[in-house]
């Protein structure tokens, strides 16, 4: 028996309860993942209210670290006591162990802690297929980020500093704000001080971003749009303060004939060609020193309601982890 998170109804952060479940033997192509570090990232939120609906009950979680303690029929990249992260599923990592895809799983090199990797595999990889391939990134962009303060912001900051992109980044407080840029963002914008649209225009000389990454969704929409230049990309990759919805596409055409995505993370990541190719460049950049993580906030593994409640209510900075 372990103990896990898991819930039964959707709704607040309260739902989440701490349970003991049996877990099998790892079976073919599998291995148990006993968790040493858990990721906590804004889409857990989402499983848990329904946003994205799962079949109930169901537990939560899609990224952790840890140590291979079994491992199943026909697995032959991975052996018992390996360091291992994941962060792509499977779904349920708020609890003690897992059984996992070996195909999956990425081996963690040596200099990266178990908390360090638990923060790193989800955010990294989002900001990696954001970068590369969603709006492939080039030296001399300038940008628009969201939220960059935030576990996935502050990676973006160094990211894109280290391709010699000019991240303008937005935070509510002028704290988050000089955290982002000892982070790496040119430039900084505090959303609860200023107008965020005038300026980015008069960072960008009036021409406006050619992308923005916004992960926060339904309170920023319509200023992102008014961010970007004309033709460019809105890349909305998050709900942190609700979805978008009821949009009239012809506000596309006032606003300069731009672009709007709702890029998901998983469809770059389809095949394990894919994950590992990934993997490789975000354990790349954390090896050249282009990405370092900051573990802000710990919680036990019980304490998941209160990690919850921090992240939603906009009191983190950085990474936070479930310590099982």
């Amino acid at each position: 028996m372990i103990k896990a998170i898991r819930i039964h109804e959707t709704g607040g952060p309260d739902v989440m309860k701490l349970e003991e479940i049996e877990l099998p033997a790892p079976g073919k192509g599998e291995v148990r993942i006993r968790h040493k570090a858990i990721g906590v990232n804004f889409i857990d939120t989402y499983h848990r209210t329904g946003l994205y609906p799962l079949p109930l009950p169901v537990g939560l979680g899609l990224e952790a670290a840890g140590i291979v303690e079994e491992v199943g029929d026909g697995v032959t990249n991975l052996k018992e006591g390996d360091r291992v992260a994941y962060g792509a599923g499977p779904l349920g990592a708020y609890a003690e162990a897992i059984n996992a895809p070996a195909s999956r799983i990425a081996k963690v090199p040596g200099g990266v802690t178990d908390e360090q990797a638990a923060s790193l595999m989800l955010k990294g990889m989002t900001v990696r297929y954001l970068f590369k391939e969603t709006y492939p990134l080039k030296k001399g962009d300038t940008v628009l980020f969201h939220a960059a303060a935030g576990g996935v912001g502050l990676i973006a900051c160094q990211w894109a500093k280290d391709m010699g992109v000019t991240l303008i980044g937005t935070a509510g407080s002028d704290e988050k704000c000089a955290l982002a840029k000892s982070h790496g963002a040119a430039h900084v914008i505090n959303y609860s001080k200023e107008d965020v649209a005038a300026r980015v225009k008069e960072i960008t000389g009036g021409k406006g971003a050619p992308v923005v990454y916004d992960g926060v969704g339904k309170d920023t929409f319509e200023i992102s749009l008014d961010c970007l230049s004309r033709r460019g990309l809105l890349a909305t990759f998050g709900n942190a303060s609700g979805p978008v919805t009821g949009v009239n596409l012809g506000i596309l055409t006032q606003k300069g004939s731009v672009y709007v995505t709702r890029p998901s993370m998983m469809d770059y990541l389809v095949t394990d060609e894919e994950l590992a190719a990934t993997t490789a460049d975000v354990f790349d950049a954390v090896a050249r020193g282009a990405i370092k993580i900051d573990v802000n906030q710990r919680y036990a593994l019980k304490d998941a309601v209160q990690a919850h409640k921090d992240l939603e209510g906009r009191k983190t900075t950085g990474a936070s982890v479930l310590l099982p």
